[in-house]
């Protein structure tokens, strides 16, 4: 399988197959986020995946997983994929609130979770877990990640047609930002659980407005996310603001807002809350053409948004879509 990310980049995820072939019972090595290089025996037997998620039915793998993080329990994809889940697949808490007890009992082959928290990733190892930190800052992480847990779950075949449809929307997306002409590219805003938490030059939404032919307003913060004064985002003048799906505030509160007034965003109505699916997921292929629409709409006139991401969830998931959010889809 071909690497996909640069060896330069030591803190990336790079997987790096020991052995050939698709045999049963083959070693890899995979270096995580963390830079931790890891020896695993494939497919396993199960997992315990605390993020990530969305991936799981994609993949068609729900009898590798022997825990999953709380949070799937409230997701509408997963709720609509496998309505059961409560019921039939353990909660081993969250990436960020672990359940030691729930986990040494599901006793899986590997745990997933994020980067963010290596406590909790060195406290889970210390009780005999192997554990693999993954956090995607861009769509060829994304990928990385994707081709990891095909090769964990043994449904490479799956990640594959995964992969290859998100990239068909992806293709759909780089031919008209092409079109864009590079004087004259949008001035967007990315914010997260917070109107002033923002996503700045290290993180995955960087990469995704690069795709779409628009310019990161808050690409001189070298990090992930950030939160910056109201003056901050007045003097950037963007002129759309995207909000996280899953934040608790809407559109409407922004563009009622007495501090946001000025922005040119909110002046002329142009905020949006995202749909409510995960970014870190095969979902990030139809909020990337949603976010292109919204960014550039004579662009897109010609496509249905809507029925391209149906058709999407019926292709990967195998279900009409769900849950498109509060927002204008």
């Amino acid at each position: 399988m071909r690497k996909i990310l640069e060896a330069s980049r030591p803190w990336a995820a790079t997987l790096a197959f020991a052995l050939c072939g698709a045999l049963h019972g083959e070693t890899f090595s995979y270096t995580d986020k963390l830079g931790r290089t890891l020896q695993i025996q494939t497919p396993v037997r199960g997992a315990v995946v605390y993020q990530l998620h969305e991936f799981i039915p994609a993949l068609k793998a729900w009898e590798k997983i022997v825990g999953i993080g709380r949070f799937a329990y409230q997701n509408s994809l997963m709720l609509a994929t496998k309505p059961d889940i409560a019921a039939t697949v353990p909660s081993g808490g969250s990436g960020t609130d672990i359940n030691i007890e729930a986990l040494l009992k599901a006793r899986p082959d590997v745990v997933i979770t994020w980067a963010v928290r290596p406590e909790n990733i060195r406290f889970m190892e210390q009780k005999g877990l192997k554990v693999i930190a993954v956090y995607p800052d861009s769509i060829r992480e994304m990928y990385d990640v994707l081709a990891l847990l095909g090769k964990l779950f043994g449904r490479e075949k799956e990640a594959g047609e995964t992969k290859a449809r998100m990239e068909a929307i992806f293709d759909l997306v780089r031919v008209r930002a092409a079109r864009v002409p590079a004087g004259h590219r949008a001035r967007v805003l990315w914010t997260y659980s917070r109107q002033n938490s923002v996503a700045g030059l290290d993180s995955l939404s960087e990469d995704v407005f690069r795709l779409v032919g628009a310019e990161n307003v808050a690409a001189g913060l070298h990090q992930r996310t950030a939160d910056v004064s109201m003056e901050t985002i007045l003097n950037w003048k963007p002129d759309t603001v995207f909000i996280w799906g899953s934040a608790t505030y809407s559109a409407a509160e922004i563009l009622n807002s007495t501090q946001w007034r000025d922005v040119p965003a909110a002046r002329n109505r142009r905020v949006f809350k995202a749909p409510v699916w995960s970014t870190w997921s095969p979902c990030l292929a139809p909020i990337v053409l949603w976010l292109a629409a919204k960014t550039y709409p004579d662009l897109y006139r010609d496509v249905d948004v809507r029925a391209v991401t149906d058709k999407f969830f019926r292709d990967v998931y195998g279900i009409p879509m769900v849950a498109p959010g509060v927002s204008d889809f």
